[in-house]
């Protein structure tokens, strides 16, 4: 058994600190950039660099691999590079009220743009005032209004000639030219009189009154006419008087700031609304304020005026770079924007000012930050992603469109234009599953940056994790970590990648190991962080999570639970499992035993029987009847019925890690030889009798050594394990020197003879060899075939 056994050395991987050049962290350069993720920086860096469309990028990658770090800090230095990010307004759409326009000006003249078409319109407001208050504007309306009232004057002198032949006369009064009857006299009569006349004479006034409303209508039209005229005249009049104030006030926003052809049509069109309108800018306040209609609710004339405001929609004037923004809640409405209404009298009411942006906006020009659980967690906001993306705009609407529910009428913003890139940080399951059954991700997300779970254990890695550590120390004021600190981190890191040749890139727990070792030190009054704080550090850290695993233990010390650690037995064995407790797992040996007896059944397995096993066990205990097939059953049938049982079992049992030692309790079943209950085994096996590797071999080993420590070690136990996993090994410092004191034995093998040779103390041999583990079972498996023969023949 000797030559399987494992010497200290292979069993941890010690990091000398004679080959850190350096006495403590103060001493190194902070590190920028991420370790060991060369595959993913690759991927992220063109992904940056690209600006086609549909070269988004997903980040792929296990929670605390540095993925969010990585992407703001690459993001931060790409966004410096690019071109400001625009400004956005929304303005009112004089032609079609309901679709607010939105224009696009250069980073910080959103804000200058407002206030300067605020301060125009309040210049013109008070100007016009001023011109059609002044003595020419005066003059010239009275003249227009004299040479009206001439022509008027002419033709009711026109009139009365023709009404005076049917007794009529023409005057002005509050209603406009109204027809006055004539007595006998010529004088026009009056309202006492005209009441008083007879039917005869009423019937006569009647027809004289038709017979001159068909005589006078051409002076009629002709008054008409003069009437038209004279409204054009004073509206013509009213803007040449205004025009040259408004032009002025407005075109003079353009010249302090870069006019595109969308702005100066605004502002062109702002002069038109202005001039058709002018009669709103002629009212005085004071007269609409005592207005009671206003108070009631009415719409008031300042009201009016609140479509010449600018909504400043996105303003950069304060970024340094093109934006980049880490959107944490991801509804639909804060990805798109919303239209915002206000409660007036029970009414809700909305306009273009109420328009307010989301992160596809503010992002716009940039990048934009999401978590892939959160955005297919929330209603329509995938969907809302994806739609601005293909079709480069966003377009604000209401969520009731999108499901075809009635909504009520409400404003449809103009959709502005995109320019993005999208970083989606998730895992790669969540990545599989949208690459395989969402079309429109593929053609999107074109980039998958992914980030390993580990990386070599090289020098250069190792500097670069030193450094990592004096960038966490200088940031967030910690104290200095000596070299053994950093050497022993750097063991941890390997026993979190389970493998002595490579280290963790699950750099958030090396995080909180340096802020606890940091906080011991200082209990400790020590001004520098060292391997016993790192230990101590390590030491608390299971102590505050291994509950489940002492009360296990302390079921194993008062026999509760039957575990044996010494002797012999037929067909019984130790397993090891590895359970978890959410932040720390740990090794639990269970009994494991195996009758066999004559039958047809085959190996069956109780816990897939009893439903508490998974596929994946279910697959290993069908492999034990293949090998046995494979080895003792091409000259006979096998005439076998075997159960096989995890004892004390009842929470369900998954994996393949425990097939090798169902086969070896097995054997020793078949063989009648008893096994050798000190030496637990972990491994799976594949038919042909080859010990394959498995997972958490650290804890399975201290696991065990813990059961046997408590029972009293012999110096006969151990652990059995795939001699693949020797490279796995970073056991625990009391596991290591057990081993070297020879209280203790770790075993790696590569197929079942020599397992079966450690456990029992006899050679596998050949089935033909006399005295050997696979010639007893052989000769077993022929008793009971011929004893099955003779009962068909019977």
């Amino acid at each position: 058994m000797e030559k399987f056994r494992l010497s200290e050395d292979k069993l941890y991987k010690v990091c000398d600190v004679n080959n850190l050049d350096f006495e403590t962290t103060d001493e190194l350069t902070p590190l920028q950039g991420i370790i060991g993720q060369d595959r993913a920086i690759k991927a992220m860096d063109f992904g940056l660099k690209m600006d086609k469309k549909g070269y988004n990028i997903y980040v792929s990658g296990a929670w605390g691999t540095g993925r969010n770090s990585y992407v703001k800090l690459i993001t931060d230095s790409v966004a410096i590079k690019k071109d400001m990010a625009k400004d956005w307004v929304y303005v009112f759409n004089f032609k079609n009220p309901y679709n607010p326009l939105a224009l696009s000006l250069q980073r910080g003249e959103a804000e200058s743009f407002s206030k300067l078409v605020k301060r125009a319109l309040y210049f013109i407001r008070k100007q016009i005032v001023d011109v059609f208050n002044s003595r020419d504007y005066e003059n010239a309306r009275t003249l227009l209004m004299s040479e009206y009232n001439n022509k008027t004057q002419e033709i009711i002198v026109e009139l009365n000639k023709i009404g005076e032949k049917y007794g009529f006369m023409f005057s002005h009064n509050d209603q406009g030219l109204v027809s006055v009857p004539l007595k006998s006299n010529g004088e026009p009569m009056t309202e006492k009189e005209y009441h008083s006349i007879t039917d005869k004479q009423y019937e006569e006034l009647k027809n004289n009154s038709n017979a001159l409303s068909v005589e006078a209508v051409d002076f009629f039209n002709k008054l008409r006419n003069e009437e038209e005229k004279l409204a054009m005249k004073l509206k013509n009049l009213d803007e040449n008087f205004a025009r040259k104030a408004i032009e002025f006030h407005i075109n003079s926003i353009g010249m302090k700031i870069h006019l595109s052809t969308e702005l100066n049509k605004y502002l062109s069109s702002i002069i038109e609304d202005v001039i058709e309108n002018i009669h709103k800018f002629k009212k005085d306040d004071e007269e609409e304020a005592d207005n009671p209609l206003i108070i009631l609710g009415q719409k008031s004339n300042e009201d009016f005026f609140n479509r010449y405001l600018v909504n400043v929609f996105i303003d950069n004037s304060n970024k340094k770079s093109a934006p980049v923004i880490f959107e944490s809640n991801p509804t639909y409405y804060n990805l798109v924007g919303a239209v915002e209404y206000q409660n007036e009298m029970g009414v809700l009411r909305t306009d273009f000012t109420q328009i307010k942006p989301g992160a596809l906006h503010e992002a716009n020009g940039g990048f934009l930050v999401l978590q892939a659980r959160d955005i297919l967690s929330l209603p329509y906001a995938w969907q809302a992603i994806k739609r601005s993306l293909v079709t480069e705009q966003i377009q604000i609407e209401s969520l009731g469109k999108l499901v075809g529910a009635i909504v009520t009428s409400t404003i449809k913003p103009q959709p502005i234009s995109l320019d993005i890139k999208i970083i989606i940080i998730g895992d790669y399951y969540t990545y599989s599953l949208l690459y395989e059954y969402d079309e429109e991700f593929r053609k999107l997300f074109r980039i998958m940056a992914d980030f390993d779970l580990e990386m070599m254990r090289d020098e250069d890695n190792i500097k670069r994790l030193a450094r990592f550590i004096a960038t966490h120390c200088e940031k967030e004021g910690l104290k200095s970590f000596d070299r053994s600190a950093v050497a022993k981190i750097i063991e941890y890191s390997s026993r979190l990648a389970e493998d002595q040749n490579k280290l963790s890139s699950r750099l958030n727990k090396i995080v909180g190991i340096l802020f606890e070792a940091d906080k011991w030190a200082s209990i400790f009054g020590d001004s520098l962080v060292t391997e016993k704080h790192i230990e101590k550090t390590l030491y608390e850290i299971n102590q505050r999570t291994n509950k489940v695993e002492e009360m296990i233990f302390e079921m194993i010390e008062s026999g509760d639970y039957l575990l044996d650690v010494d002797g012999e037995k037929v067909g019984e064995i130790n397993g090891l499992a590895v359970m978890g407790t959410g932040q720390y797992s740990f090794g639990k040996p269970s009994k494991i035993t195996v009758s066999a007896y004559r039958g047809k059944a085959g190996i069956v397995n109780i816990e897939r029987e009893a439903r508490i096993s998974g596929n994946i066990h279910d697959k290993g205990v069908m492999i034990l009847t293949g090998y046995m097939g494979y080895k003792y059953a091409s000259d006979k049938p096998l005439a076998l019925s075997a159960s096989i049982v995890f004892e004390q079992l009842y929470g369900g049992i998954e994996g393949d890690s425990a097939s090798s030692t169902e086969l070896y309790a097995l054997l020793s079943s078949l063989s009648g030889k008893p096994i050798n209950q000190g030496i637990a085994v972990t491994g799976s096996v594949n038919q042909r009798g080859q010990i394959q590797p498995i997972g958490g071999a650290n804890e399975k080993i201290e696991g065990f050594f813990k059961v046997c420590k408590i029972k009293g070690l012999t110096g006969k136990q151990g652990v059995i394990i795939p001699i693949q996993n020797i490279k796995n090994l970073m056991l625990d410092e009391e596991v290591i020197q057990a081993v070297i004191k020879r209280e203790f034995h770790i075993y790696a093998v590569s197929n079942t003879d020599e397992g079966i040779e450690i456990l029992t103390g006899i050679k596998a041999g050949d089935i033909d060899q006399e005295g050997t583990i696979h010639y007893l079972v052989n000769k077993k498996l022929e008793e009971l075939a011929d004893v099955a023969k003779g009962k068909a023949d019977e």
